[in-house]
């Protein structure tokens, strides 16, 4: 019983490193994706839509962007107060918001605008 069981743990273990290391790929690949649709929108003159768990549509700027994380200044109820925050891409689902436009006066009219999709509750806010 214990040789079989023995085997069945390697068994797993290698299926699930195997499974890990495609994982590992296919994150790679989606990071890069992603770095590519979050960089031009790094403008203090553009907003994009944020969204968690427990809060939708929220007004932000994108501030930087790197392969692990966004970071990202969240509109509060506090006026001219911005809420920093720094998310790893691994949270993170890129997709369009189109019921908002673009704001930029320098760039031409967008009917869409970047739409961050954040999986968890949004961290309380720090006065």
């Amino acid at each position: 019983m214990r040789n079989t069981e023995g085997r069945s743990q390697c068994h797993r273990g290698n299926i699930k490193k195997y499974h890990q290391s495609t994982m590992d790929n296919l994150s790679d690949t989606s990071r890069a994706e992603k770095v590519a649709l979050i960089t031009p929108w790094i403008n203090p003159e553009e907003r994009v839509t944020v969204q968690f768990d427990d809060q939708r549509d929220i007004n932000s700027e994108v501030l930087a962007c790197t392969e692990r994380l966004v970071d990202v200044a969240l509109e509060t109820t506090v006026p001219h107060l911005k809420q920093k925050l720094s998310l790893p891409l691994s949270d993170v689902e890129v997709s369009e918001d189109p019921t908002h436009y673009t704001r930029d006066p320098d760039k031409p009219l967008q009917f869409k605008r970047l739409l961050l999709i954040v999986k968890g509750n949004r961290p309380a806010i720090v006065y």
